[in-house]
């Protein structure tokens, strides 16, 4: 744009014109609106990113009331380092890796290594609008709460320090190369395969990937499903779809009708699916339980993440059905195969995410609304339309990645096993075992 033009000769380093003398616009002969982004646009992403932000110590709070009260700290402490670990990750190299220029596999790791070519007076070319660095630390938030979604599959069978090593890697082996080709540019991105906020790259990886963990870590010797804290798991599922808000609504990365589409869409999809869950529960089990509510609103919004700004409000209500039944179907057949995915994060997230994405190519707009002149009523004019070919293409993409992530990660967890033992000893207190604290 021309206001981008005219930063040309402003110095990459400078964060605002009263830092130094050498970053004045003025003295550069730069109008003071060379520094002007869109400031609703930037205060709403600035909301946004803390929202997502708030979803891991939400998700932290779900699994910890979940599990057994012998575990609650381990599982917290999983997710809540993962706003360490994968943050570092995520600044030294990890944006360069998901956007920055295509190397084919993933994106040039020079590109932006270590914030380099990023500052807060520049857009990058996925965020005109808003600063670049806001891009980086928004799109870091999905890099941090996604290999924690992992973690409820294996509850009670990783160690800590192999734990922290996984993330490093699959950070780099999965998350990257499926953030780059879906949205940073990439190949599926050219080949017209679309993801509105993370329904292939945060809940098909996440996912499937927690469904290969299984094979490494087994089966627990006394598995139980009874939850430790139900209050936990209310408080959880209130910060997860609170947060989701700035999850989906955050990802048209500007205010408008996009956003605000998103927002609408997530809040029916994980109601409906909320409501419909209570009630399967309520006809199987004689009454009506929270935590199959909780699971019910988190299934919701997972299907919905990769239609949320693409879709009309019918289309979120017929999502939220599909949720229900579909992850709940999955929940019970992982039970029958006796897969000991202690959370269900297959069933909900991955079997969620994986129906969503296919099913946005059936559930967007209308081909009208890729159209010069689109009519009033288009989302998401100008982007994903439905019809057959790209029913074909999100199908493709969708079981690409899941057959990926599952492959990977198997790789992954096999190879760190055989340096860092996975497993606890039987038996063990993992709170006491692996922290010292008890809950």
């Amino acid at each position: 744009s021309s206001r981008l033009c005219a930063r040309a000769a402003w110095p990459r380093f400078c964060l605002s014109s009263s830092v130094s003398k050498g970053c004045a616009p003025q003295r550069l002969g730069l109008p003071m609106a060379a520094m002007a982004f869109d400031s609703a646009s930037t205060a709403y992403m600035l909301v946004c990113t803390a929202l997502v932000q708030l979803m891991t110590p939400g998700l932290a709070f779900f699994y910890a009331g979940l599990v057994s009260d012998m575990s609650v700290l381990t599982m917290m402490m999983q997710s809540f380092v993962s706003m360490g670990v994968a943050s570092i990750v995520w600044y030294i190299v990890g944006f360069s890796l998901c956007f920055g220029e295509s190397g084919g596999i993933m994106g040039s790791p020079a590109t932006y290594v270590a914030m380099r070519n990023v500052n807060v007076n520049e857009s990058l070319p996925f965020s005109d609008g808003i600063p670049g660095l806001l891009f980086v630390a928004y799109q870091g938030m999905f890099a941090v709460i996604t290999p924690a979604l992992m973690t409820g599959a294996f509850a009670d069978r990783f160690r800590f320090k192999p734990y922290l090593l996984f993330i490093v890697l699959w950070l780099i082996a999965v998350y990257a190369p499926w953030c780059h080709w879906i949205w940073g540019g990439g190949f599926l991105a050219e080949w017209g395969v679309w993801d509105f906020a993370g329904g292939i790259v945060v809940h098909v990886t996440a996912g499937f990937s927690a469904l290969a963990s299984l094979v490494i870590v087994g089966r627990r010797s006394d598995a139980q499903d009874l939850p430790h804290n139900v209050p936990y798991v209310a408080l959880g599922t209130a910060l997860l779809w609170f947060g989701w808000f700035g999850f989906n609504g955050g990802s048209a990365l500007a205010t408008g009708s996009t956003a605000v589409a998103a927002a609408v869409n997530s809040e029916i999809a994980g109601s409906v699916a909320l409501f419909l869950w209570l009630i399967i529960d309520w006809i199987r089990n004689g009454r009506p339980g929270l935590v199959g509510l909780c699971v019910g609103a988190i299934a919701g919004l997972a299907t919905v993440t990769p239609c949320a700004g693409f879709i009309q409000p019918w289309a979120a209500f017929i999502l939220g059905i599909v949720a229900c039944v579909v992850c709940y179907a999955c929940c019970e057949l992982r039970k029958m195969l006796k897969f000991d995915d202690a959370l269900d994060v297959w069933g909900v997230h991955g079997m969620g995410g994986f129906f969503g994405s296919v099913l946005l190519g059936v559930l967007a707009d209308e081909s009208g609304c890729a159209t010069d002149s689109p009519p009033m009523y288009c989302v998401n004019p100008g982007t994903i339309t439905r019809s057959g070919e790209q029913l074909g293409k999100q199908a493709v993409a969708t079981i690409f990645c899941a057959a990926y992530s599952f492959v990977v990660t198997l790789v992954l967890l096999k190879a760190i096993d055989l340096v860092i033992p996975i497993n606890p000893a039987g038996g063990a207190h993992l709170d006491l075992e692996e922290h010292g604290e008890a809950a």
